[in-house]
């Protein structure tokens, strides 16, 4: 695939969304960070009907401390992992405390050496929380790389290496949000609603789906 038809790809989906943003609830970035966490093989809406019931009680390092990790079981009890989840939370808020004075780094060092906090989650909170162009890969945007031809690649890491360097400047800080929508609603897993996608002409997919 040329730069000429990545640009009208991310153009097309720019036009049609152009504001683009996840689907977690939240309102401060250690919200976010606590939501991205728990959004790890769960829904965005399993996470926010869980974090409907956390958040009132406990949406600070100090106060998710002070819940501890049973109490904080029982409210997430309902998402898969929530044992191991837990004990992550707690830990990462105590790290906050201690090495942040209870503020979410903006830098993917310090993201990355919390507990729970991969290179997707940090992509995650660089990207939505503090506007840097950081494309975070989930098996969404995997799908539509490989799928489309965007940016083809064997894993995750390289994907992402990719769409760093092929995604369109003035595109870069939405591309995150907008490939997820568009693998969660139009180029979803088992039969892509390839009829009607507005990216259809410009994908590279040999088997599009004659129906929607």
């Amino acid at each position: 695939m040329n730069a000429q038809k990545r640009l009208e790809i991310f153009d097309r989906l720019a036009a049609a969304n152009p504001n683009p943003s996840t689907e977690l609830h939240y309102t401060t970035a250690f919200e976010l960070l606590v939501a991205v966490v728990l959004s790890a093989q769960a829904t965005d809406k399993g996470v926010n009907k869980a974090t409907a019931k956390l958040f009132p009680v406990a949406n600070t390092p100090a106060s998710l401390l002070a819940l501890g990790v049973d109490n904080l079981k029982q409210h997430i009890k309902t998402i898969g992992l929530f044992n191991n989840k837990a004990s992550n939370l707690i830990l990462l808020s105590q790290q906050l405390i201690e090495r942040h004075d209870g503020q979410v780094p903006s830098t993917r060092q310090e993201l990355e050496a919390l507990a729970g906090v991969g290179r997707k989650t940090a992509n995650v909170i660089l990207n939505t929380a503090f506007g840097q162009p950081t494309i975070a890969v989930d098996t969404h945007i995997f799908r539509v790389a490989n799928r489309t031809g965007i940016a083809p690649g064997k894993n995750v890491l390289e994907v992402e290496k990719k769409l760093d360097k092929w995604v369109p400047k003035r595109h870069k800080k939405e591309a995150h949000h907008l490939l997820i929508l568009h693998g969660r609603y139009t180029c979803i897993a088992r039969k892509p609603r390839c009829q009607g996608c507005l990216l259809a002409d410009c994908c590279e997919f040999d088997a599009k789906t004659a129906t929607a």
